[in-house]
């Protein structure tokens, strides 16, 4: 960590000159080049989250978020109404641009302004968007979003412990792994220990240009494989 000392020769953080704080999300649209996201709105994306939800074949995807999984449409629209009036978290959806199916959802949350550190969470991927540039487009459009255009510090990515495939993907998207807070939350009945893991604005330098390379269309054969590894990249 980069420190400078004091008048009394102690060490102490770097100076943060002109520092005002950061804007707050207002959830307008974000468009890339394979998706879009949206606001969750329940009569405009609620049938094909819904559809696309059903794909997968058990409710696996939902053990280890706080909500879910619905047993009916309905429960699943009145989840829909609470996420759509949220100002924090702020749901978004994840528009195929090719189709304008919605596919999924994830959020920005936990929003500090004053110290400029957000997070992104309540990731709910459907079968077809799971492992899919349109996926990691995504990510891509909301740290862009927070770091670039809001202009926050740190970007957070928080899970539980013992969720192996969300602390991979943070690990393929860049996050770097801060540790474990034991016994943070309980859930669903269920004890929690949080694993930490977070961009901040100075990896952000050095990341950004790896996503705009990975996501380029000249790195996607004719069959939309990626022909090098956004890992390879970062």
């Amino acid at each position: 960590m980069a420190y400078q000392l004091n008048q009394y020769g102690q060490p102490v953080g770097l100076d943060v000159p002109d520092w005002n704080g950061c804007l707050r999300p207002s959830g307008e649209t974000l468009s890339g080049k394979y998706c879009r996201l949206e606001q969750v709105n329940p009569a405009l994306h609620g049938d094909d989250l819904y559809s696309a939800y059903q794909q997968a074949a058990d409710s696996r995807d939902w053990t280890y978020l706080s909500v879910g999984p619905f047993a009916d449409r309905q429960g699943f629209e009145t989840y829909l109404q609470q996420m759509a009036v949220s100002r924090d978290p702020i749901h978004y959806t994840v528009i195929d641009q090719q189709n304008g199916k919605a596919l999924g959802t994830l959020a920005l949350m936990r929003i500090d302004q004053k110290n400029g550190v957000i997070e992104v969470g309540f990731v709910t991927y459907s079968p077809d968007l799971k492992r899919s540039r349109i996926a990691t487009e995504a990510q891509f459009l909301l740290m862009f979003y927070a770091l670039d255009s809001l202009g926050y510090r740190r970007y957070e990515w928080k899970c539980d412990a013992l969720n192996a495939p969300s602390r991979a993907a943070a690990l393929r998207l860049g996050f770097q792994f801060e540790g474990i807070f034991r016994n943070h939350v309980i859930y669903k009945g269920h004890t929690r220990d949080t694993a930490w893991f977070s961009i901040i604005d100075n990896d952000w330098a050095r990341l950004k240009p790896a996503y705009l390379t990975w996501l380029n269309e000249n790195n996607f054969d004719e069959n939309g494989k990626q022909k090098t590894r956004l890992s390879e990249l970062i």
